[in-house]
């Protein structure tokens, strides 16, 4: 990927805007799916290059929600952790039940290979850094397991890794030449380095919990759509006890029913508020992700999100503008 790529949607009308971007990030990136609240203030751009077997983009965006989900997962063709390095803004990223809340300088990691999700409250910059698996794992042992963990730069070690990447990319746009390869071997050196202490205390805590705790995740993102899906059932399916599953899932406050019911209302409100799906009823959207009554769902989706859900696809799901294709199927 030679220079520097650059890619906009101020020149594009504001209806084709989320189109563009979302099929952009299928092409380039990974397949996700942006939702909007004003598309009148919606004009993300992306300028990115190669360096050493990487790839790195500052991205540009306003309010928005970023879901990497089953089905973008599906459609993944390459293992990718994503290094996130915030620059102006805040973000917040959650993966596998963790949440990283970011502000400038701050960075996390992100598996392309495993749903995710993204959203941000105010216009924001960030630099990404995809970073194949196995280059990664040549310097950090198990690194899956530190995805969506936050890294303040406050940390000596993390100011030292997020000063040289904003300097990294910066170079890119004057020319690496030969010294791309090298300069990618520190990133990766800077990023093991930020992360052993980490890494090492996850190690202490358990490989065998922490990995039947990605197990029993992975199992609740495969089966939000069943309505039995329930810590009795997940523990059924590992043979142990629902106090086990409990034990092993628990990380902070959130318990394993209260995952499921996070996810499930994600899910859903993603729906509801996605011009595609505006066919769907709320109650087809409800029974979809494991609710057995619209009425329960109703109560716990307005005590989550402060709304209805026909509030919610309300304001949130604008119908498209005049001369949009969707109005011409």
């Amino acid at each position: 990927m030679p220079g520097l790529e650059s890619f906009s949607t101020a020149g594009l009308a504001v209806h084709a805007r989320l189109d563009y971007w979302n099929g952009l990030h299928s092409t380039v990136m990974v397949p996700t799916v942006t939702d909007v609240t004003d598309m009148s203030c919606f004009a993300p751009s992306m300028t990115r290059s190669g360096v050493g077997g990487l790839w790195v983009a500052q991205m540009y965006s306003s309010s928005s929600v970023v879901h990497h989900a089953r089905e973008h997962v599906a459609r993944t063709q390459e293992e990718l952790f994503f290094l996130k390095v915030q620059l102006e803004g805040s973000a917040r990223f959650s993966q596998d039940g963790r949440e990283a809340s970011l502000q400038a300088g701050d960075f996390t990691l992100i598996d392309s290979t495993r749903p995710y999700h993204m959203t941000f409250d105010a216009p924001n910059k960030m630099l990404v850094f995809g970073i194949p698996h196995a280059l990664l794992k040549r310097q950090l042992a198990n690194p899956e397991r530190l995805v969506g963990t936050g890294m303040g730069y406050d940390d000596n070690l993390n100011s030292i890794l997020s000063d040289f990447a904003l300097r990294l990319w910066r170079q890119c746009g004057l020319g690496i030449n030969g010294s791309a390869g090298n300069l990618a071997s520190a990133l990766l050196s800077l990023v093991a380095a930020s992360y052993d202490k980490l890494a090492e205390a996850r190690a202490l805590g358990s490989t065998h919990l922490e990995a039947l705790r990605l197990r029993i995740i992975h199992h609740i993102e495969r089966h939000l759509g069943d309505c039995d899906l329930s810590p009795a059932s997940i523990a059924a399916m590992l043979a142990t006890s629902s106090r086990y599953v409990h034990s092993i899932f628990t990380r902070g406050d959130e318990t394993v029913s209260r995952y499921i019911l996070r996810r499930r209302l994600e899910e859903s409100a993603r729906l509801l508020a996605s011009t595609s799906h505006r066919s769907l009823s709320v109650s087809a959207i409800a029974f979809d992700h494991g609710f057995a009554s619209c009425t329960n769902f109703g109560k716990v989706f307005r005590e989550h999100y402060g709304m209805t859900p026909t509030e919610y696809r309300h304001e949130h799901c604008r119908p498209a503008p005049a001369g949009h294709p969707a109005n011409q199927q």
